[in-house]
C-alpha cells in the first residue's frame, strides 16, 4: 500500500514537471496569449489563497505546497 502511494506521488511530480514545458510550447506555437497566462496565474493564486483560508489557525501548511510557486521557462 505504501509503495503504491509513493509511486502515485512520483507520477504526480512527473506530471507537474510537464506543465511549465507545455505552457512554454503553447507560447511558442501561439496557442496561448499573455492574457490567458495571466488568468492561469490568477487561478493559481486564488487556489493558494482559498487553501490557506481553509486551514485551521496554527496548523502546518500542507505538504507539497511551496512558499514561492513560480514557474520558470
Amino acid at each position: 500500500m505504501r509503495a503504491k502511494a509513493e509511486e502515485s506521488r512520483a507520477n504526480l511530480i512527473q506530471a507537474e514537471a510537464e506543465i511549465p514545458k507545455a505552457i512554454a510550447e503553447a507560447f511558442r506555437k501561439g496557442n496561448l496569449g499573455i492574457m490567458d497566462y495571466q488568468r492561469y496565474q490568477n487561478i493559481k493564486a486564488d487556489t493558494r489563497m482559498r487553501d490557506s483560508i481553509a486551514e485551521p489557525p496554527g496548523s502546518k501548511p500542507k505538504k507539497g505546497i511551496k512558499e514561492d510557486d513560480k514557474e520558470s521557462f
